[in-house]
């Protein structure tokens, strides 16, 4: 089981940099980064809500799940 992260996606639909959305959202930049990258381990629901005001989208926008045999056959 994976919990894909697709923040850099919706910062792209939406051209905003990570400097940006940190400030918007109150967020340091490494904690943004972590987030971004996928390596993170939770997310609070108060920052999931920020995130997706800012960029105008929803969870579903941002997360994905994907089982580990789509995993391996999909990347």
């Amino acid at each position: 089981m994976a919990i894909i992260v697709n923040l850099d996606v919706m910062m792209a639909k939406r051209k905003m940099s990570l400097n940006e959305l940190s400030d918007k959202v109150g967020l340091t930049l490494s904690n943004l980064s972590i987030l971004k990258t996928g390596k993170a381990k939770a997310i609070r629901f108060s920052t999931l809500e920020t995130i997706c005001n800012v960029l105008e989208c929803q969870p579903g926008d941002i997360l994905e799940y994907v089982n580990d045999e789509q995993k391996t056959t999909t990347r």
